[in-house]
């Protein structure tokens, strides 16, 4: 689910290409090799990686891997060193590190600027970097059948290239078809160093299900684009998955499921009242009340989890209460961006100092990232779809799932709209369950916070996969 208050999240889009750089003419021999650093933006602490290799010419290129968040080979367009001070300038990141470095040590001391903020990173010279621990991720050779697939979504002009698992001996199996939550996801789900759909899909194939998960359109292998698509774009997505399985021999075509994750749990239940194919419905903290109320709550459980004092926390709902309202009634694209720039510039303005030095050198900029996402097509939707008349419609079988420490979705509220809309609707074939101890991405957490989730080594709790 996305967070709008995470201010400072870096946005990196793997892309494995040489850079290109400046020619340093003294010697590069110390400044190649692998950097690693550590990255503090609000909530969270990334890993972050730059490789700098020499040419046989002397062109000094570059780099950059993320690896809580399982990019590698990110573009570093250019590279500028003099001996003393470097600048490694990332666009497919919207941002730059620059520094200096200290032959002694071996590091390089600087700052990671991105979208206006500045960020204190010390890098330091290793000879390797370690792999994140993911005891739970499947290793081949698998006792079953992998296979790749593409899926036509005739309608939208759009393929979509995923990952069939099937049990390796026996017929008429029962499948399930698993929903990514929010963002760029890839059919694994993959998200800070985890792969969670990898884990819930080898799971259930030695159980005898087999499992279809895919690429979002736009995404990995898959066609489409993903910036323009909202929930309902990616609704007839799963509906072309759901007929490319029940068109499989293979498949039994009265025992297809859906199990969606997050936002894949808004998808769900959408995908199951429009098509008779759809047998059962699975939702990992699956909203069941409208996006905007989801939004609010989100953030000032996130917030106070990160330590924010309740008079920034009561700051941010106002901004929020006010910018959503714009979202909402301001029909017009240009003046809703005008009316927004004067709302996030007044807010800064009225901050007491120690918290507008958070927003860094250009807070505008920052505010100008959040602009573009907030009045994209997919937040636009996301903000006013209530997903309970949908749910009221709902008859066949669902398991709804929360973690107790949900921060995203938070599980009580989320729970309690789920069945009372399944209620509502007449579905007497129900179950919801609250994990706990369990975060969004139901990991076995401590707090539940987003900052949580590179850090822990387990990618999905044995009790949510044996409950599902």
């Amino acid at each position: 689910m996305k967070n709008f208050h995470t201010f400072f999240v870096i946005a990196l889009i793997a892309v494995s290409f040489q850079s290109f750089a400046k020619i340093y003419t003294g010697s590069n021999d110390e400044i190649t090799g692998t950097w690693l650093g550590k990255l503090k933006v609000p909530g969270l602490e990334l890993r972050i990686v730059f490789n700098i290799k020499e040419s046989e010419s002397g062109i000094l290129t570059a780099t950059m891997d993320s690896p809580d968040q399982g990019a590698k080979g990110i573009r570093v367009d250019s590279v500028i060193f003099n001996g003393k001070n470097i600048k490694l300038e990332v666009k497919a990141a919207r941002g730059y590190f620059e520094g200096t470095f200290n032959q002694d040590s071996l590091t390089i001391t600087g700052n990671w600027n991105q979208f206006g903020s500045s960020f204190p990173v010390l890098l330091k010279k290793v000879s390797k970097i370690e792999e994140a621990k993911r005891p739970q991720e499947p290793k081949p050779p698998f006792p079953y059948k992998v296979e790749d697939v593409s899926i036509k979504n005739e309608s939208a002009g759009v393929t979509l290239s995923g990952t069939l698992t099937l049990p390796e001996s026996g017929s008429s199996f029962p499948a399930v078809l698993l929903i990514n939550g929010s963002g760029p996801g890839n059919r694994d789900e993959e998200i800070f160093g985890h792969k969670p759909f990898l884990v819930i899909a080898d799971y259930l194939t030695r159980k005898g299900i087999a499992v279809l998960r895919y690429d979002k359109r736009g995404i990995g292998k898959s066609t489409g684009n993903y910036v323009q698509a909202t929930t309902q774009d990616f609704v007839t997505d799963a509906l072309a998955a759901v007929d490319y399985l029940s068109s499989r021999k293979e498949i039994n075509p009265k025992e297809i499921g859906l199990i969606g994750h997050s936002e894949g749990g808004l998808i769900a239940p959408l995908a199951a009242v429009k098509s008779d194919k759809v047998d059962f419905i699975v939702l990992m903290a699956g909203p069941g009340l409208p996006g905007e109320d989801i939004l609010k709550m989100q953030s000032k459980l996130i917030m106070k989890a990160n330590g924010a004092g309740e008079s920034e926390i009561q700051r941010t709902a106002e901004l929020n209460d006010k910018a959503y309202n714009l979202i909402k009634t301001e029909k017009d694209s240009i003046k809703l961006r005008e009316k927004l720039n004067n709302l996030f510039e007044n807010y800064v303005n009225s901050l007491p100092e120690n918290e507008r030095e958070k927003l860094g050198k250009d807070p505008e900029k920052a505010f100008a990232s959040q602009i573009n996402l907030i009045t994209g097509p997919w937040f636009k939707y996301f903000l006013s779809y209530d997903p309970r008349p949908t749910l009221e419609k709902v008859k066949v079988p669902v398991l709804a799932i929360n973690g107790s420490k949900d921060l995203q979705v938070p599980p009580k509220e989320d729970l309690d709209a789920i069945s009372k809309a399944l209620r509502k609707g007449g579905n007497k074939n129900f179950k919801v369950e609250e994990l706990k101890g369990l975060n969004h991405l139901f990991q076995t957490a401590v707090t539940g916070s987003p900052a949580e989730y590179a850090k822990i080594e387990e990618t999905i709790a044995p009790k949510a996969l044996d409950t599902i």
